[in-house]
């Protein structure tokens, strides 16, 4: 009798999850076409406005991550080639730095840093606008928050988000094999080549495509996050973690599917 009750209790517990997620992807959805459909439509009120929040989104989540950004692809890029090239050939090396460093490390780790830096900080924001009613405030005014809160933070992480994977991978590869190279005597032209043959066209649109995603679901699950908190400023915190850690899980599910549709 007690195994049937928590056999019960259990697919309850599973069912009501299974709602409360499915409930969360699909207000998220509608959130996303409210942004994108606002992208489109682009009024005329307020662009000098919200093209100076973009860039002041481009500016916090790409120019002032850089400091974070080279020296992580300056280490994992060395770290990487010193390591493949004793269990690789010189042939081989080019495709595994392609595979692994470009193709699937490089976007990981810069969404990383994008989420701990940005969607965190747009989270925070969020809810303590929420939580002080700013939010209610702008609309008070006739000022759609749309237009200055969440389209220009959608544009500004999405293109910090391609320009921030592109810097990774250059600098991991050039920069990781000259740190190398200084310490090793493997052939730079051969590895330069070997890398320049390897990639191809599929390769950069994976790439570009993991920065789109990247972008927008960040954006849109950091901002989902700030806008659920109700009650008081104690609940922040909270959102910033479940929204950080929905971010990471966001971008590795992308990250399988991508590779499964392209490359299995």
């Amino acid at each position: 009798m007690r195994e049937a009750v928590a056999v019960r209790d259990f697919v309850g517990f599973l069912g009501r999850q299974t709602g409360v997620r499915l409930n969360r992807y699909a207000d998220q959805s509608a959130f996303l076409y409210r942004i994108l459909r606002q992208i489109v439509i682009n009024p005329k009120a307020g662009r000098m406005l919200r093209t100076r929040i973009v860039v002041e989104q481009i500016y916090f989540t790409a120019v002032e991550a850089l400091w974070i950004v080279i020296p992580i692809a300056l280490l994992l890029g060395s770290m990487m080639i010193l390591q493949l090239s004793d269990v690789a050939a010189q042939h081989d090396l080019g495709r595994v730095t392609v595979a692994l460093l470009i193709r699937e490390f490089g976007p990981l780790i810069t969404a990383l840093i994008v989420v701990l830096r940005s969607a965190t900080a747009v989270t925070i924001e969020t809810g303590y606008m929420k939580v002080l009613h700013e939010i209610e405030a702008l609309e008070l005014q006739g000022i759609n928050p749309l237009d200055i809160l969440y389209v220009p933070r959608m544009i500004g992480i999405t293109v910090s988000m391609f320009c921030l994977i592109t810097i990774f991978c250059i600098t991991a590869v050039l920069g990781g094999y000259s740190i190398a190279w200084a310490l090793t005597t493997l052939p730079l032209q051969n590895l330069l080549f070997q890398i320049g043959k390897a990639i191809t066209g599929l390769d950069i649109a994976v790439v570009a495509l993991k920065a789109l995603f990247f972008g927008v679901g960040i954006t849109v699950i950091s901002l989902h996050h700030g806008l659920a908190v109700q009650k008081g400023i104690t609940e922040v915190p909270v959102a910033t973690s479940r929204g950080a850690v929905a971010c990471l899980y966001y971008c590795l599910s992308v990250n399988v599917i991508l590779f499964a549709a392209f490359f299995l």
